[in-house]
């Protein structure tokens, strides 16, 4: 019964994503308010692993259950991930779960979003294997943007981007949360898809699960687009021996990066969480103080 219910989820997820090519997605929030109060942003990366708690390599073998079916601590976890993401303004999430099986039905999302009191979430789902996981990217914010859309990624279905825009319309502040491709060929199709859409925005952020190293960054087509990694060595992978920096927060030059960081205490995913703190250019500051007036002119046209 069980892997009928397996085949039957895998079946419909294969038909739902196989037929949808990459890009911007139906799913857009277009919030009614804006907020951009402060000249510096606090900003952290992390790839959750939906609550598992990978803490070897070998928890990968005897732990694959744990994919698909909750384990004691699955909530226990996330709860003390809240307490980690609360230090920060805006935090990108990787592998992060919907509700179903493995979370115990508990959308991981909202779950932290509450505990961490941020305002403002988003949950993009990329691979959907109904009860048996809600495979998704997260979005928690104590801002507001005005603009937040979801795009699928080139290459095989499950890959996905958050692109999220804060303060005026004009000048805006860009965030994008990413979870890309293990190969470097698929890898590279995807970020010159977001270097595309990003090619016309001065200030922007680009963090999340990159797997990749910062020397195959800058052979990357984000090289074009003016993005360097906001730290040196921040080493993320595997959480119990970190060796491999391969959780990145990119921004552009016009962003002023006061303190980057790889939180090594928090032992809660296979991944360490990366952090970065930013000092935003005072015109983008200055500017986010008309948005709303801006947003409402543009409505009315």
């Amino acid at each position: 019964m069980l892997l009928q219910r397996a085949k039957t989820a895998w079946s419909d997820w294969r038909e739902r994503n196989t037929r949808q090519p990459h890009g911007w997605r139906r799913r857009q929030r277009r919030p009614g308010g804006v907020s951009l109060p402060n000249d510096t942003l606090k900003l952290l990366s992390f790839n959750v692993q939906a609550g598992i708690g990978t803490q070897r390599f070998h928890d990968y073998i005897t732990g694959s259950w744990k994919h698909l079916l909750a384990h004691p601590r699955s909530v226990q976890n996330i709860e003390d991930i809240a307490g980690v993401v609360s230090d920060y303004d805006v935090v990108m999430l990787q592998e992060v779960d919907g509700g179903s099986l493995r979370s115990k039905n508990l959308n991981q999302v909202v779950h932290l979003a509450t505990l961490g009191d941020f305002p403002f979430w988003h949950q993009q789902l990329n691979r959907n294997l109904g009860r048996f996981g809600q495979f998704s990217n997260g979005l928690l914010s104590r801002l507001t943007p005005y603009h937040v859309e979801d795009h699928r990624l080139p290459g095989l279905p499950g890959r996905g981007a958050v692109l999220v825009k804060f303060g005026h319309p004009d000048d805006p502040l860009v965030l994008v949360g990413v979870h890309l491709a293990l190969s470097e060929r698929a890898r590279n199709q995807q970020l010159d898809y977001l270097c595309g859409h990003l090619k016309n925005d001065r200030h922007v952020v680009m963090m999340g699960d990159f797997n990749c190293l910062p020397e195959d960054l800058a052979r990357s087509p984000v090289r074009d687009l003016g993005l360097t990694p906001s730290g040196a060595d921040l080493f993320s992978y595997p959480s119990w021996r970190p060796d491999r920096p391969i959780d990145h927060i990119l921004v552009s030059d016009s962003l002023s990066v006061t303190r980057a960081s790889v939180l090594s205490e928090c032992r809660l995913s296979d991944h360490l969480p990366v952090a970065t703190e930013v000092r935003l250019p005072g015109s983008v500051v200055e500017a986010a103080e008309h948005a709303q007036l801006a947003l409402e002119g543009r409505k009315l046209l």
